[in-house]
């Protein structure tokens, strides 16, 4: 559907068609429960035991179905509308780990378990659609204002989070571009780091990168980076003028809002919690383990460092993506 000025929403049934989002939802609850179960049964472990939280998925996917069933036959009404909140963040928390899935398949050529690479890629796909069906038909005063005036940017307080976002970042990247040229920081030489990069099966392409003094997770990083102001800023939404075919046009509206809330729904609670564990290991609370580090101190200067990052940006990105959400619809 388009809106005033050319921008599209990128989402089929996204204003007044709850039947379409509906049997998407239903779809997929079908699939999900029908998934979590042939892991239980089996005795194949998703969340760190081998049977019992595996039924989860069963009951959030039912639930799904039947609220999905829900909004096929009626327009959603209030209550249904919040089930279908409730239901998008339980499908997002199972999807907690899936940019780090995607991290290390990109990286090591592999994910540590197939199944539970597969409930989180579920689980994300899940959370998008039952947050399609939940604004699906809603009133307009639940809809979010739309100038009608195209690209704007966003307000000045969320531009500020971006900035201590990508700040954030700015050790976190000299740290490992220090390292992959060579230096040495926290005990550890770039030499170092490339050897344990090699013992924990680094891919081939993150070994060449570090031959060029480059690193993946610091270019990853630049990246994500470019995403957050791509949020905020109002050449966020139309292609750049380097690529092909598309320079000028709109873009969909899910293509960045997808990455954006994966990686908030990742990276926050990644950060923010990581942050908590470094108090009470910086207070005597909990031990540190020393990795290839040579001392704790070592290990908890680093860990600052990278869970701060995670930590500050992943906030910004949720605050960046839930502007862009708004003034975008």
């Amino acid at each position: 559907m388009t809106r005033s000025g050319g921008w599209t929403s990128g989402w089929p049934g996204t204003a007044g068609s709850p039947g379409t989002a509906g049997w998407a939802v239903a779809a997929w609850g079908v699939g999900y429960a029908a998934f979590g179960a042939a892991c239980a049964l089996s005795g194949t472990p998703l969340f760190g035991t081998a049977t019992g939280p595996d039924w989860a998925l069963v009951v959030v996917g039912s639930a799904a179905a039947a609220a999905g069933a829900g909004a096929v036959l009626r327009r959603p009404r209030p209550v249904l509308r919040r089930a279908l909140w409730l239901l998008c963040g339980l499908a997002g928390a199972g999807a907690f780990g899936l940019l780090m899935d995607v991290i290390t398949l990109l990286l090591a050529q592999g994910v540590d378990s197939g199944p539970v690479a597969a409930q989180h890629a579920l689980a994300a796909v899940g959370a998008g659609l039952l947050a399609v069906a939940a604004r699906s038909g809603a009133p307009a005063a639940d809809q979010a204002p739309n100038s009608g005036a195209g690209p704007a940017a966003a307000s000045g307080a969320v531009q500020l989070a971006a900035v201590a976002g990508s700040s954030a970042f700015v050790p976190y990247i000299a740290m490992k571009l220090f390292w992959a040229s060579g230096g040495t920081f926290a005990g550890l030489s770039g030499a170092d780091m490339r050897a344990a990069a090699e013992r924990n099966g680094a891919s081939g392409l993150w070994l060449t990168l570090d031959s060029w003094g480059l690193d993946a997770t610091a270019l990853l990083a630049l990246l994500g980076v470019f995403l957050l102001w791509g949020l905020v800023r109002p050449w966020g939404r139309v292609f750049p003028r380097w690529t092909p075919g598309l320079a000028g046009r709109p873009v969909p509206r899910w293509l960045p809002l997808a990455p954006a809330v994966l990686g908030a729904a990742t990276l926050a609670p990644y950060g923010v919690v990581g942050l908590g564990w470094t108090v009470l290991a910086t207070a005597g609370v909990v031990e540190v383990p020393r990795g290839d580090f040579p001392t704790p101190a070592d290990t908890l200067l680093v860990a600052r460092i990278g869970l701060s990052a995670f930590a500050l940006y992943g906030v910004a990105l949720a605050v960046a993506a839930r502007s862009y959400w708004r003034r975008t619809a």
